[in-house]
């Protein structure tokens, strides 16, 4: 999850750490071999604050997100699990690239966070969908990217990633070397705030079903692959059953905190 002034503050379009970050993303882009196809690019606004919704099928589509925004030259600010700050890898990199943690037990502090970066004039990247969805398809979205967007009086600009999946998704073995895989990106038109939530949260997830079906519609979808849904013929479970999946994980996860055990991921 993840946020009006008249123009982007300085270290909004000047961020060294950032900078040098993406340089070595694609780098190593490059020596993957993933191929990017961008749509709508344009529609990043060049300055002010906004929250980018996308969707999540695998753990490093929010790498990919950051390719457009390029394009007006700016950054955007992730809201990620606390546990990710917390290692002594991935920690002091998150706080030095001023993304937002996210502490699920409790959430109030985040999206104040998040809402003032917002206001500050960020783009500030958020998951609707809360975790990545099993099936690939689009989930049922949370409300807090509606409700920093109301509160910030900042639009949201609706992202959508196809591919990510293949690289790493949940549950099955990373392909980090050169896999030569194509990743579609595709950039929604601004949405403007309006209440109430839940109407904004139902128009943002419209729209990006819509782009992801387009982006779908332009990609090699092998039969039988487990990175492709089951509607499109792939070995991926249904929506409904990707649901059921994620309500058993975490039935599971609170036995085992009840049990005093450690979680697993």
């Amino acid at each position: 999850m993840w946020y009006v002034v008249s123009q982007p503050l300085p270290w909004s379009t000047v961020d060294p750490v950032y900078r040098t970050v993406i340089g070595i993303a694609r780098t190593v882009f490059f020596v993957q071999g993933l191929k990017f196809t961008v749509h709508g690019a344009d529609n990043v606004p060049a300055k002010g604050g906004a929250v980018i919704a996308l969707n999540h099928t695998g753990y490093m589509d929010f790498t990919y997100a950051g390719l457009p925004v390029r394009t007006p030259k700016r950054y955007v600010r992730f809201m990620a699990k606390k546990e990710v700050f917390d290692n002594k890898i991935s920690g002091p990199i998150m706080r030095a690239l001023k993304h937002i943690p996210v502490d699920r037990a409790a959430g109030a502090e985040s999206y104040r966070a998040a809402v003032d970066a917002l206001r500050k004039g960020e783009l500030v990247g958020v998951y609707p969908e809360a975790t990545i969805s099993r099936s690939f398809e689009i989930k049922d979205f949370k409300s807090g990217a509606a409700r920093m967007a109301i509160e910030a009086g900042v639009p949201i600009v609706p992202m959508t990633i196809w591919g990510a999946q293949r690289v790493w998704t949940k549950g099955y073995p990373k392909r980090l070397g050169r896999t030569n895989t194509p990743i579609s990106i595709a950039v929604g038109e601004p949405i403007e705030p309006f209440e109430p939530a839940s109407e904004l949260t139902a128009k943002v997830r419209s729209e990006m079903q819509r782009m992801l079906g387009e982006l779908q519609r332009d990609y090699e979808h092998p039969a039988g692959a487990y990175w492709v849904p089951a509607k499109l013929g792939g070995g991926a479970p249904t929506l409904e059953e990707a649901d059921r999946m994620d309500a058993e994980e975490i039935a599971e996860r609170a036995a085992r905190r009840g049990s005093g055990q450690p979680p697993q991921e």
